[in-house]
């Protein structure tokens, strides 16, 4: 009897804790984001500027400009690449999560759809390349005043999914048959079409049930085997360890030309990111795949997965930029991560709120909130609706506000791309006057198979700088707290 209670107590908190959420998250608050027109605006590698070639005035760009300031001031390109990037916020009325009743993830799931972002985006690079824009992106309105209840959200699918069903012909949700595609479609419109393929077939492995490769449910089943349970907060450095082995889990034969490194104690061993690009996953054969959907054509960035003995590999990098606050001599350097093409954002934010930062403009970041609750989408159809995982509102945060611990990321395509990318970087981790550390370093050689998940405690894993002192080679360039 008294477990039965027990249990009963349990499911009336959980429906309380939902309802609460649901409340507290189901706002999209209307607010313009401004931007200057006389300062370039950075989104991972991208630079735009806002400012009419006929305007010297020094006054603030709105997001939400004249049709005019579109053509003049490149800020329709901006919007259009920013609504581009793949979002992912708060769900509700999901499948319960491993190990739980729970069945939202309000409140507690932003550093792991953060995770989320970041690891699209890897995806993205990966299978589209970083020019690639969604033809639907410029349809989108800005968040509004109203609520996004669960009914409000409800009757916002229906409505879309019934007039994609009554639209007649093929449209972005209908793909036209092969012969019909080939006999009236031009190239441009059949690579078009096969982009989309990819774009959802990439937006259907986040999905937020058991079966999704990148989903919700795996991301916490694997965080359960580092002490993490369903309802907690995760951090950043966890995040990438979880995202890691989520990719080298990953069953689909798409995902095969593709896995991810973690970097141990802020340094990268080269040896382990080469040997990552070589060898094949465990468990499966070469990565070359002929039958992986989607197929890549000779318009599209050729995947890693396409040559003989290479596989992409993603660089996770937990770093701490200061002490309890993130220290201002960090702000260039983090600018200049920003500003690289194969960066692939970071995953951080405000203490116990997290976000994916994306870009900045002066001394403001750029991110992505994945703080809105919105309805459960089921990913398994041909025609899910993509809407609600795209943001056309972009929201700036300071950088003095920066939560100094995050992970940083980067996507190598290839071994000769890598030490392209670690030439770079250590070009960017010189450090200055000022900057008397680097976030991370470089080493030759390889990590001595250190495993940060196995040896650390959950506690500790939120401090990527500890080094197991088992260790005993020595490196240049130790991280030190300013």
């Amino acid at each position: 009897m008294e477990s039965k209670g027990s249990d009963e107590v349990e499911k009336l908190k959980t429906k309380f804790l939902s309802v609460w959420h649901n409340v507290k998250y189901s706002w999209a608050l209307k607010l313009k984001t401004s931007f200057s027109r006389n300062s370039p605006v950075l989104l991972l590698g991208k630079c735009y500027h806002f400012k009419a070639e006929d305007d010297d005035s020094p006054t603030e760009a709105c997001y939400e400009p004249s049709e005019e300031d579109f053509v003049m001031g490149n800020v329709e390109a901006f919007r259009k690449d920013f609504t581009s990037r793949v979002w992912f916020t708060y769900r509700e009325e999901i499948p319960p999560l491993p190990g739980s009743t729970l069945t939202s993830d309000c409140g507690w799931g932003c550093m792991l759809r953060a995770g989320q972002m970041m690891l699209a985006q890897a995806l993205i690079l990966h299978f589209l390349g970083r020019d690639w824009t969604w033809s639907k992106a410029l349809a989108l309105q800005p968040l509004d005043t109203e609520t996004w209840t669960t009914t409000a959200a409800k009757r916002l699918v229906a409505s879309l999914e019934s007039s994609l069903q009554s639209s007649p012909g093929p449209s972005d949700h209908e793909s036209p048959p092969v012969h019909q595609a080939q006999a009236s479609a031009s190239a441009e419109e059949a690579d078009e079409h096969l982009k989309e393929m990819y774009h959802r077939t990439l937006v259907s492995w986040f999905g937020d049930s058991p079966s999704a490769q990148l989903g919700l449910h795996r991301l916490v089943r694997l965080g359960l085997t580092m002490g993490k349970q369903a309802g907690d907060w995760y951090g950043p450095a966890v995040v990438a360890h979880i995202l890691k082995k989520a990719v080298e889990e990953a069953m689909d034969p798409s995902l095969a030309g593709i896995t991810a490194y973690v970097s141990q104690d802020c340094t990268v061993y080269s040896a382990d990111v080469i040997d990552s690009h070589r060898a094949p996953k465990p468990g499966q054969a070469s990565p070359e795949r002929s039958d992986a959907p989607p197929t890549p054509q000779n318009n599209q960035p050729a995947p890693a997965s396409t040559l003989s003995d290479s596989r992409a590999v993603i660089i996770l990098i937990p770093v701490r930029l200061g002490g309890e606050k993130t220290n201002p001599d960090y702000f260039n350097f983090a600018k200049s991560i920003l500003s690289l093409e194969y960066c692939i954002g970071i995953i951080g934010g405000k203490p116990k709120q997290a976000c994916y930062f994306v870009g900045f403009q002066d001394d403001s970041l750029i991110y992505m909130d994945p703080h809105y609750c919105q309805s459960f989408v089921d990913v398994s159809t041909s025609d899910f609706p993509l809407q609600s995982y795209h943001c056309p509102s972009p929201k700036k945060m300071p950088f003095s506000k920066m939560d100094p611990s995050c992970t940083i990321g980067f996507y190598s395509r290839s071994v000769q791309d890598y030490e392209r990318i670690r030439h770079e970087l250590s070009k960017v981790l010189q450090p200055s006057a000022k900057e008397k550390y680097p976030a991370f370093t470089f080493v030759q050689g390889h990590g001595r198979d250190y495993d940060l998940s196995a040896s650390l405690t959950p506690e500790k894993r939120e401090w990527p700088f500890i080094r197991d002192p088992r260790r005993t080679v020595t490196t240049t360039g130790d991280f030190v707290l300013l």
